[in-house]
């Protein structure tokens, strides 16, 4: 199931696709689809009302499409969790995932304007398998029950600005946490269309040039164990949202490269996770 919310920023509504396509509006079914509407979120009985019509068709033409969960309580990002973003970025292969924080601030929708922050130097991109917690996880202890707290999956672009994050003190987190840090969408979709988390290939162009090409099987930790180890240190709940590392090719791994200014194009794909696309403009 593929699940996306769609209108001018702040006044989303909730949208799912049914198998072929058609878009239906949740809006009698729930304000957004957010935290509450994840924990009780049950994909095969709202496959069933979309078949027997009971959700009334909305066109989406024309419509903008936000973020596929309102604004999170915290984005949990994962650093250096793929073995060829590792080498490029000069790091040792971490030991236990390396774990920063990004506000939920950050978070816009898969097709809106990225902006180069003040005093921007090396802003970059990061193609990333996001993870959509469903519900409340604390101290989990095995990958089954982290299974069991995800909503579903999508696409997310984890911007960095490389000057801030380097070279304005050592925390991460200042080079991470700029409005519209975190483009993600199109969809969330369940887990019961992605067969595998770990068979996925990622893909991200700049000014349709292709600068990333990976596998999230490729990556150091897996999915569920990021979410298993992250419940340890903090709690998730519903609406959260895990960002899973980036594989190589960004513009701190290529010499040479000019880093992203106003008016580049970046596009991302996941496959079976659609594709997002941001032109990036200036703060």
């Amino acid at each position: 199931m593929k699940l996306l919310r769609v209108g001018p920023a702040g006044a989303e509504r909730p949208i799912v696709l049914g198998e072929d396509g058609t878009a239906y509006d949740l809006s009698g079914r729930t304000r957004d689809l957010d935290g509450a509407f994840l924990a009780g979120l049950d994909p095969a009985a709202l496959a069933r009302d979309a078949a027997a019509g009971v959700l009334p068709v909305l066109d989406l033409d024309g419509l903008r499409v936000g973020a596929p969960v309102p604004r999170p309580g915290k984005v949990v990002g994962i650093g250096l969790n793929y073995r060829d973003h590792a080498a490029e970025a000069g790091a040792a292969i971490p030991a236990e995932p390396v774990v920063f924080l990004k506000p939920g601030s950050t978070v816009v929708g898969p097709y809106d304007e990225v902006l180069v922050p003040r005093g921007g130097e090396k802003t970059d991109y990061e193609a990333e398998l996001a993870v959509v917690i469903g519900r409340t996880a604390r101290y989990l202890d095995s990958h089954a029950e982290a299974a069991g707290v995800i909503a579903g999956y999508t696409i997310a672009n984890d911007v960095t600005e490389r000057a801030f994050q380097f070279e304005r003190g050592g925390q991460w987190d200042k080079g991470k946490s700029a409005e519209t840090f975190t483009p993600l969408g199109p969809w969330l979709v369940t887990p019961d269309e992605v067969a595998d988390p770990q068979a996925l290939t990622l893909r991200l162009w700049v000014n349709g040039e292709r600068r990333q090409h990976g596998s999230t099987a490729e990556m150091i930790f897996p999915v569920l164990e990021l979410v298993r180890y992250a419940s340890r240190f903090m709690v998730l709940e519903p609406g959260d949202v895990v960002i899973t590392g980036t594989p190589a090719g960004v513009t701190l791994g290529r010499p040479g490269t000019p880093y992203l200014a106003p008016g580049d194009v970046v596009e991302i794909e996941i496959d079976g996770l659609g594709r997002q696309r941001q032109v990036l403009g200036k703060a």
